[in-house]
Formats: structure tokens, sequence, C-alpha cells
């Protein structure tokens, strides 16, 4: 009993409803992503908000991706790439679920409630996905691309030029300070073949280091840089 979630005010659904702009044919799948994954014992990741967060996920690269080939007609597949990866990265999702003010509506185990889970950018931006799947699930692509298109057009906006990608940011950082090239490693890999996890290593003249994770090395390399370059920037 000592994990029963707290009550989720009703104006925090409604408001969130209001937010979105879209009533649910089944409101059970807008609960379903809304459901904190600590409130399913035993679910190990398969539960209803991981299953919506995956299926939002590949929605939401989908319909950016389509966004931004309609408005930079002039660039290339490098440079596209780039704003793709900065507009469906955590971070932009979080700004988004903050946005449409998603954390009230959240339903925690109350261990998630006591530790700030309403306001974590990590639950934030999966639930913003599972969002996302349970709009695509419930009434198809075209409600839930008007709702992208709406609340990814800003952020869009704000970047005048196609961002850098994290490799060649902190090498940049590096050579301008007259420091050597940085360094990757390969730390581990794990998980079956077809599914590898790969953890990269990065270090500037053994003084600062971090490392990353990815689907693959290149994946890992890049994560690994960012962490680096934040903690740098810092």
């Amino acid at each position: 009993m000592g994990n029963q979630p707290p009550r989720r005010p009703r104006a925090a659904h409604s408001g969130l409803v209001d937010l979105l702009g879209y009533n649910f044919n089944d409101p059970k799948l807008l609960e379903q992503a809304l459901t904190h994954p600590s409130l399913q014992p035993g679910s190990a990741g398969r539960g209803p908000y991981e299953r919506l967060e995956f299926l939002g996920d590949r929605v939401l690269g989908l319909v950016v991706a389509e966004m931004l080939y309609k408005s930079f007609p002039g660039e290339n597949e490098g440079a596209l790439a780039r704003r793709h990866a900065a507009l469906v990265r955590r971070e932009s999702l979080a700004r988004i679920a903050l946005q449409i003010n998603l954390g009230p509506a959240l339903s925690l185990s109350r261990s998630e409630e006591e530790t700030g889970g309403r306001n974590n950018m990590g639950t934030l931006a999966d639930a913003c996905e599972a969002v996302l799947g349970a709009m695509y699930a419930d009434g198809g692509l075209s409600p839930v691309a008007g709702l992208i298109n709406r609340l990814w057009t800003p952020l869009m906006a704000e970047m005048a030029a196609p961002p850098k990608d994290a490799k060649t940011a902190l090498q940049e950082w590096a050579q301008a300070r007259a420091l050597g090239l940085p360094v990757y490693s390969t730390l581990a890999v794990e998980g079956p073949p077809h599914n590898p996890d790969f953890l990269i290593g990065v270090e500037i003249e053994s003084t600062a280091k971090a490392s990353g994770r990815g689907p693959s090395k290149r994946a890992a390399e890049q994560a690994a840089a960012a962490n680096l370059l934040e903690h740098l920037n810092k």
C-alpha cells in the first residue's frame, strides 16, 4: 500500500487534453501514456507506457523528417540529419512536455512522486513520446502530425543553421585550445548481435573524459562526445 499512486487532479488531465487539442476516442490510451512504469510492477519494460513511448518515438521521427524535408529543400542529408537529431532528442521532448504542462497529469508511484518525478526531464521526455504514440494509436497520423507541426515548428525556427554534430564540436573545442584530438575507445559491447549496445569512452589528453552508449559505435561516439562537451561547458 505504501507505493500507491498519489491522486492526480482532474484539472491536470482535462487541461492536458485542452492543450493537446484532441479528444481521445479511447481515453484509456491516454491513461496508459500517462502511467509511469513504476506503477506497473513486473512489466519489465513491456507495460503500456513503454510500448506507447516506442510508437511515439517513431511517429515523431517520421513527422519531423517530413517537416525538415519540406522546410529546407536546399540542404543535404547530413544537414537535415543534424537538425532532426536536435529536434527529437530528450531535451527537446522535455521542453515540449513542460510547454503542455505534462508533469501534473502523470500517474506516479509515491516513491517517484517524492523524488521529483513530475519534474524529471527523462520522465517528461518519455511520457511526451508516449502521449504522441497514444494519439497515433487512437486517431491515426493526421491529428498527431498536426500537433507535432504546431509544437515543434518554433523549435525548428530556432536553428538558423544546422547544428554541428557532437564529435565535430568537441574536436573544434580541443583545437581552439591547442589540445590534442579527442581519442575514442570501445569500453564494452553488450547485448545480442542483432541489437548491440556499445559503450564508448572519449578523452582529451588524458585530462577530460566521458563515455556514452548507443546501438552503434558511431552513435555511442556521438553520445560520448556530447557528454564530454556538457561536462566541459559546465
